[in-house]
């Protein structure tokens, strides 16, 4: 893959994330306006009249979204480390423009420390938006130096250690997001983000990841 195809895959991958963050934000915005819910409430389907159905509902459109970002990253790349890493760009992407979007239609979110509900599987997931944002943007960085990398020749070698350790980061910072669950599931706010173990998890993943970035050998995979 040389230089110009890389750069026609980074700009059909990223195109794609920022079609699909417009959509997933007008469809927010139609959904707030026609159940009358205000922007401010965390866990708008928490009410009994609703739980049952839009729960459920939005369960399987955020099951469909991943499926979507799974796919363009497939088709982006021709390995499993570059699969892999087109993924990542796109769900970066994706996540980042989601709240450019809604800041663009309804000027929120209000600013970095707005608490948002960002999952609901298998529990809800919430946090301040520059949490998630943080995450994005490593996965886009990262995700496009493996790429890169990938295309010239050189993808990045991923070792036991470098494996263990990012899944070991990542289910700390999934923890940190899980952490107020049963606060929301009784729809209250919560109160504190356990921003250390989101911090630790991050580096950790991050160092991990880095680790990948520095050598190659025949042992990659692929």
């Amino acid at each position: 893959m040389n230089s110009s195809s890389f750069n026609a895959r980074a700009g059909v991958v990223v195109a794609f994330a920022a079609a699909m963050a417009y959509l997933e934000s007008a469809c927010v915005v139609y959904l707030q306006r026609a159940l009358g819910i205000s922007p401010e409430n965390l866990f708008p389907l928490s009410g009994p009249s609703v739980v049952g159905n839009l729960a459920a509902i939005e369960v399987g459109r955020e099951a469909a979204t991943l499926v979507m970002l799974v796919g363009i990253g497939c088709l982006a790349g021709r390995t499993r480390v570059d699969r892999l890493a087109w993924t990542a760009v796109a769900f970066g992407f994706w996540d980042i423009l989601y709240y450019a979007w809604l800041w663009v239609f309804i000027s929120w979110p209000h600013g970095p420390q707005t608490w948002d509900v960002l999952f609901l599987i298998p529990l809800p997931w919430a946090g301040p938006v520059w949490a998630p944002i943080t995450v994005s943007v490593a996965l886009v960085g990262f995700g496009l130096a493996a790429a890169r990398r990938t295309s010239l020749g050189k993808p990045p070698r991923v070792g036991r250690a470098a494996l263990l350790g990012s899944i070991a980061g990542g289910m700390a910072v999934v923890l940190s997001f899980l952490a107020n669950a049963p606060t929301l599931m009784n729809g209250r706010v919560p109160g504190w983000f356990p921003w250390p173990l989101f911090v630790a998890g991050m580096a950790l993943a991050a160092s991990s990841a880095a680790s990948t970035l520095r050598t190659r050998d025949s042992g990659t995979a692929e």
